[in-house]
């Protein structure tokens, strides 16, 4: 039969070795959010300057539009 200390050192044992699988799990689930966070803030920041390269063509074309039809 096991002394007392073998087997508090077997549950000691058994409770770290799921603690780490758990740490690791959770930083699994935490390094998965940081990147799918990232890239939807990237995606978001393409779609901003599409839209403001958009309207500067829109802009620049307006202007354009402007000096041809003016007769002055």
């Amino acid at each position: 039969m096991p002394s007392r200390l073998e087997l508090f050192k077997d549950v000691l044992q058994v409770a770290v070795e799921s603690g780490a699988e758990r740490v690791g799990r959770v930083t699994g689930v935490i390094t998965g959010a940081v990147r799918d966070v990232t890239r939807e803030v990237g995606g978001w920041a393409s779609d901003v300057f599409e839209v403001v390269e958009a309207a500067q063509k829109a802009e620049s074309g307006k202007g354009k539009a402007a000096a041809e039809t003016d007769p002055d």
